[in-house]
């Protein structure tokens, strides 16, 4: 199975890890910033999304698959350690690997976290992906945002989000895969307690944010996330701002800020 994967500038290895039914575009949306300022940035897309591969089985899309992936593309690209840029799916993945080897991980910054134990569990939150799922098998992307269900939105949103989403979906060469991928990763768990999260050692900034666009992921459970992590720091943009993780440029300065407190 081969993954997508990009390798750019020179310095500290940051490597970036997207959201479920994204892609390597859709964490800092295109900023250069860290790349221009010393770091040598690795993006990819997770198995089944963008132009890497489908996993040979339907369901080896859990977090521990991911992570696996994780490690395989540090290993690649002989990267002993690199400060991690998730954000939700990637997120959960980049605490899966501290927890379970925390070696390979110099830094955390977890974008709009949105797993708590027991969402993988939930009866209600299946039945949103597997419709989404079902979307993608019969009409790929016009299929998954047909069936997104934009009324539930805020009205001054809506034309925005289906914009992003039609967009985001429009780049996967394998849908299926991706409908595949969304089945297993919210049925999947990268940790079993919030308490587990006080065993991370690793320096952490953790984004939320209170878009109202966005209600998957709540400003709550980042705050959760921030609380346990021992030293982490909790970020979130100012009230009537737009959200740091749609902003890349925002977003790639607080991973520069992290980064800068590692070499002190």
């Amino acid at each position: 199975m081969s993954l997508y994967v990009e390798d750019a500038g020179e310095g500290r290895p940051v490597v970036l890890l997207h959201g479920l039914t994204a892609s390597h575009r859709y964490v800092v949306m295109g900023s250069r910033h860290l790349e221009r300022h010393g770091h040598r940035v690795i993006a990819y897309d997770a198995r089944g999304h963008g132009r890497s591969d489908p996993a040979d089985d339907p369901a080896a899309y859990r977090y521990e698959d991911l992570a696996d992936d994780l490690v395989r593309v540090l290993d690649d690209h002989d990267v002993d350690a690199a400060v991690l840029v998730g954000a939700s799916m990637g997120a959960h993945t980049a605490v899966r690997l501290a927890l379970t080897d925390p070696s390979r991980v110099a830094g955390l910054v977890l974008v709009t976290p949105a797993f708590l134990p027991g969402n993988e569990a939930d009866p209600r939150a299946h039945a949103r992906w597997d419709r989404l799922a079902g979307g993608l098998d019969r009409g790929g992307a016009e299929g998954f945002v047909d069936a997104y269900r934009f009324d539930d939105l805020p009205e001054q949103w809506r034309d925005t989000v289906r914009r992003v989403v039609a967009q985001r979906l429009a780049v996967h060469e394998h849908p299926r895969a991706v409908a595949d991928a969304i089945r297993a990763v919210s049925r999947s768990a990268p940790f079993d307690d919030v308490a587990q999260l006080g065993s991370i050692t690793a320096p952490t900034v953790v984004v939320g944010d209170r878009d109202e666009a966005d209600p998957g992921h709540p400003l709550a459970v980042a705050e959760r996330y921030a609380a346990a992590i021992p030293g982490a720091r909790l970020v979130v943009e100012e009230e009537g701002r737009s959200p740091i993780a749609w902003q890349g440029g925002q977003l790639s300065r607080v991973v520069a800020e992290l980064t800068a407190t590692l070499d002190d």
